[in-house]
């Protein structure tokens, strides 16, 4: 392995350090970004026979923001339980904007590997190409200098499509991913509005 890094020349210290990003950046949001995390099952009818059983109160609303994400815009509607159904909805729409940026959190960096990674390696390509006509002498050309050029070349856009394929495809996974469970935190907001305001049993 180390043999290929040498033979790939100083261009691919930047790509290794891009997939160990890369790597990390998707382990952590494959911790995070569990559904059961986000939007644990069953949080919206235990939170409403709560708060008919014993009301609204601080104790109630702190372990119901504490609990998840989806619980956090629970406990911002139930905050306003005795404002207008308009006022509970803007509440509700405020906390989800910062649930939503807390799970896209990262996201944009691995995108950004994703179609960086590519380029870093037509980078390293140039470079290679660069020491294959350094090769060129009024004789002739070195052997061992083209074939160096030629690695370099070779390794580098081998190394960033290895780095972009996978980045790519997790950045859309967990882009979809956040995209659902925000459209499910939606939903379940909407009936959280409608049972207290009386207009669904």
């Amino acid at each position: 392995m180390f043999s290929i890094i040498q033979a790939a020349g100083w261009p691919i210290w930047f790509l290794l350090l891009t997939s160990v990003i890369a790597v990390a950046l998707i382990i952590e949001r494959g911790t995070a970004l569990r559904r059961a995390k986000i939007v644990p099952s069953g949080l919206l009818q235990s939170a409403i026979a709560e708060y008919r059983r014993t009301g609204i109160t601080e104790e109630f609303l702190a372990r119901l923001n504490a609990h998840s994400p989806l619980g956090r815009i629970l406990a911002a509607g139930l905050k306003n339980d005795r404002s207008s159904r308009e006022v509970m909805k803007d509440a509700i729409e405020e906390a989800g904007r910062g649930v939503a940026h807390e799970l896209e959190r990262f996201l944009t960096s691995l995108g950004t590997i994703a179609s960086m990674a590519p380029l870093m390696g037509l980078f390293g390509t140039i470079v290679g190409m660069i020491e294959i006509f350094g090769s060129a002498t009024g004789v002739g050309h070195n052997p061992q200098q083209l074939a160096h050029g030629i690695s370099i070349a070779l390794y580098n856009t081998g190394f960033g499509l290895i780095i972009a394929i996978p980045a790519m495809i997790a950045y859309r996974h967990f882009r979809a991913f956040v995209d659902s469970c925000v459209i499910e935190m939606e939903l379940q907001a909407l009936k959280l509005i409608e049972l207290v305001h009386g207009e669904r049993r």
